[in-house]
């Protein structure tokens, strides 16, 4: 059987990995940590995956904690009114919940990925803890009939040159804080559903709160998009967990006191649940040519990485190991060419690029039409459940989300009245 080489062990290199292996092939998978080593580290991601990418996974047998993991059925959206955080707390001019057509999860990475790297080297996958530089791969080129590389950071990134047409910010977006934490209490509004709440404050940022499964349990997550340079921009260089937290809770309370009052009893639920960090959204060549010729194949964020705000991160991986197996196997014993690992990337590319589309216009300043879609969704039901909804399927927000006129035929015909 083929020879095949997964260098990365996140969502997208595991789930090649573990599907290429249920087929057949000899999979050779290089980690530059252990399984123990990421379960005792820290936090890596936010990583809520809805519908289909989790589909993806149970299409593998591969949703161990599917049953332990909080379900999440909702997707809400609160908006801070502008500048009323000037004297005091904000005050909230929008809130709404949109209902998913099937429940959404969060699993820390940690518990994921270092759970299925077990699951692969017990049923007798090639595990090379080793973290790979381009020599490496420029040997290894030459004795596997394919190379993936799905480490998203790094020096193995630089092979895949960055696509100007399609990477419109050359620049960080947003300054990035995570908190996993136990003791937020529920929601008042909305106490029976588990939801990821969207809080947008203009001008500043946005905070997003999700329940999780991590490595002591039921969690909640905190997680702060700051405007680089703005008033949430103050976690770069802060290392303590404490700190980190203490932070997170103050901006909280003057930026959505609604979450805040909530979250007063909240505790890190270990030494390594908070994250911070940036990177600019970038698309790159998938193909990476080494230096003795030979040409690897990028995978998920190495070769699209969007800014976690419409939090597809996870969900990309997931549709993208889906669609490279696909190929794969399809491929039979032809060469694993240029022309073949092109082919490859635009499969993934063709629901892709509805994610960066999507996450690059979150990231700008909302137009008029944007806000009023909305405002109309905390009066029309159909209108939350379905921007939540693209939180699954982000191809639809072709349909009623960018073209202003788009946008007033759909409210028009959701309100059932001449005008919206």
């Amino acid at each position: 059987m083929r020879k095949i080489l997964v260098v990365g062990a996140g969502q997208s290199g595991l789930q090649i990995a573990l599907g290429l292996q249920s087929q057949g092939y000899e999979v050779t998978l290089m980690s530059n940590r252990t399984a123990d080593e990421i379960r005792t580290g820290r936090v890596m991601s936010t990583q809520c995956m809805f519908h289909t990418a989790l589909q993806h996974e149970r299409d593998l047998q591969l949703n161990f904690w599917e049953s332990q993991a909080p379900k999440i059925e909702g997707l809400g959206v609160s908006v801070a009114a502008p500048g009323s955080w000037a004297e005091g707390p904000a005050a909230r001019a929008i809130d709404w919940l949109g209902r998913l057509d099937g429940y959404a999860q969060s699993i820390d990475q940690r518990v994921k990925m270092a759970g299925w790297m077990e699951t692969f080297a017990q049923r007798g996958g090639q595990l090379v803890i080793h973290g790979a530089a381009v020599g490496d791969l420029d040997y290894f080129s030459r004795t596997y009939d394919l190379v993936l590389v799905a480490a998203g950071k790094g020096e193995l990134v630089q092979m895949f040159a960055r696509d100007p047409e399609r990477s419109p910010y050359s620049e960080p977006q947003r300054a990035l804080a995570v908190s996993y934490v136990h003791g937020l209490g529920p929601r008042p509004e909305h106490p029976d559903t588990e939801g990821v709440r969207c809080n947008l404050v203009p001008g500043v940022g946005e905070l997003f709160v999700m329940p999780c499964l991590t490595t002591s349990g039921r969690a909640d997550i905190l997680f702060w998009e700051g405007i680089p340079g703005g008033p949430l921009d103050v976690f770069n260089g802060v290392k303590d967990p404490a700190e980190h937290l203490s932070l997170t809770l103050e901006l909280m309370e003057r930026y959505v006191p609604w979450e805040y009052a909530r979250a007063t009893k909240v505790e890190l639920t270990d030494a390594g649940g908070t994250l911070a960090g940036r990177y600019a959204p970038t698309v790159r060549n998938p193909i990476g040519r080494l230096p003795g010729g030979g040409l690897v194949l990028g995978v998920a964020d190495v070769v699209v990485a969007n800014d976690p705000i419409t939090g597809q991160g996870s969900n990309s991986a997931s549709k993208c190991a889906a669609a490279y197996l696909s190929s794969i196997v399809e491929r039979g014993d032809k060469p694993f060419d240029e022309e073949w690992m092109r082919a490859t990337f635009d499969r993934y590319w063709a629901t892709a690029q509805h994610v960066t589309k999507w996450t690059n216009a979150m990231l700008a300043p909302p137009p008029e039409h944007i806000l009023n879609l909305i405002g109309a969704a905390g009066e029309l039901q159909p209108v939350a459940d379905r921007f939540a909804n693209g939180f699954n399927d982000p191809a639809d927000f072709e349909n009623f989300f960018y073209d202003p006129e788009k946008t007033q035929a759909y409210l028009v015909e959701v309100s059932g009245t001449g005008a919206a």
